[in-house]
């Protein structure tokens, strides 16, 4: 990872290459002065990338095309060449090129980050149906990362300046949603979303609310027994281990109620439950962020909007805030594990004081 006072390498992947993608890219890189702030890497192709480019008449914008991660130019744009062949793009349109070619760069993208490459990660929207291919059979970019890097477990997190809402389920069935949470699975996701609100947030003492997932959050036992004998447990054994964890909450009065303005964050059973309040007050500048990565990804929180690709009306807010976020983390991860080795080392020159200390009084 890059030092602090280093600008941080993110990689940045087209999306489906029809999609909206790479005119958030472009729009938002027009920007020059973020190029203060990090050294930007575009996963795609120069005729992709001058494509947009041209339809968007964005001809101010100027990169440089690479195939060495290991001597980028800080001061530009970078583009890494993953494929040299002509590539057929037709905005607007959901098709098998531009699945796989979405697909392809995120690939790329996610092995260079794994071999230390890159710093950091910012993924444009794929669309699960036409992005499936033997070598991706995933719902969505969060389980391909998690099996990507052997992590356990990792937390779908929606995240805005004043709000998080994080997610037990993610992209599964309605029918297949109550079997898929369990007292362990519970504890798992909060033990995630506490640590990265200390380390990739920097808060000390994370409080995190839990929604119930039954109607008034069963009423007692009287609409469901999930409450009872899955949350509420769950609840239960994170408190005696110390975490701050609340609930369960009937999720439409704790949002009525702005409720989630007490805590840090807040544990969705599934998805609509957890979206549909956060899309309807994050403005256009929400983030999906993956907790429990060893590395930081980042994504704009929204789809591949082929209703408007091609026709420059894209909105660049959500795909900034993303980059931000991911900035802030590096960082923020940065200092704090200069800080736990401050302690560490504090520690031991105490522990070496005290053994001083006793052989000077023996």
């Amino acid at each position: 990872m890059s030092q602090i006072h280093q600008k941080p390498r993110i990689g940045i992947t087209t999306g489906d290459l029809n999609g909206i993608g790479i005119e958030l890219i472009l729009k938002s890189l027009s920007e020059h002065q973020l190029l203060d702030f990090f050294t930007p890497v575009i996963f795609a192709s120069n005729k992709a990338i001058n494509f947009y480019k041209t339809s968007f008449g964005e001809t101010h914008i100027q990169y440089s095309g690479t195939k060495d991660l290991s001597n980028l130019n800080p001061k530009v744009i970078n583009v890494f060449n993953c494929w040299e062949e002509e590539v057929a793009i037709t905005p607007g349109i959901m098709n098998e090129i531009g699945g796989k070619y979405g697909v392809r760069s995120l690939m790329v993208a996610t092995q260079c980050l794994k071999d230390g490459q890159l710093d950091g990660l910012l993924t444009n929207p794929i669309h699960k149906k036409n992005s499936q291919t033997p070598d991706f059979q995933y719902s969505g970019h969060t389980p391909f990362l998690k099996d990507k890097f052997g992590a356990k477990d990792v937390v779908m997190m929606m995240c805005t300046e004043d709000m998080r809402i994080a997610l037990m389920t993610e992209h599964i069935p309605i029918a297949d949603i109550s079997k898929n949470i369990t007292i362990d699975g519970i504890i798992s996701k909060v033990r995630i979303i506490k640590d990265s609100l200390i380390k990739d947030f920097g808060i000390d003492k994370p409080k995190i609310a839990v929604l119930g997932l039954n109607p008034h959050a069963s009423d007692d036992g009287l609409i469901g027994k999930e409450e009872q004998t899955i949350i509420s447990p769950a609840i239960e054994k994170l408190r005696n281990e110390g975490i701050l964890a609340f609930g369960p909450y009937s999720a439409d009065g704790f949002f009525a109620r702005q409720q989630e303005q007490n805590f840090d964050c807040v544990l969705a059973m599934y998805h609509d439950q957890g979206l549909i309040p956060f899309k309807s007050f994050d403005k256009g500048m929400g983030v999906n962020y993956t907790a429990g990565l060893p590395v930081v990804r980042t994504s704009p929180d929204h789809g591949t909007a082929f209703d408007i690709a091609g026709k420059n009306k894209a909105d660049h807010t959500s795909f900034l805030e993303a980059l931000f976020l991911c900035i802030d983390i590096l960082n923020q991860r940065q200092g704090y594990e200069e800080h736990t080795k401050n302690k560490l080392k504090k520690g031991t020159m105490q522990t070496k004081l005290r053994r001083s200390k006793e052989d000077i009084v023996e």
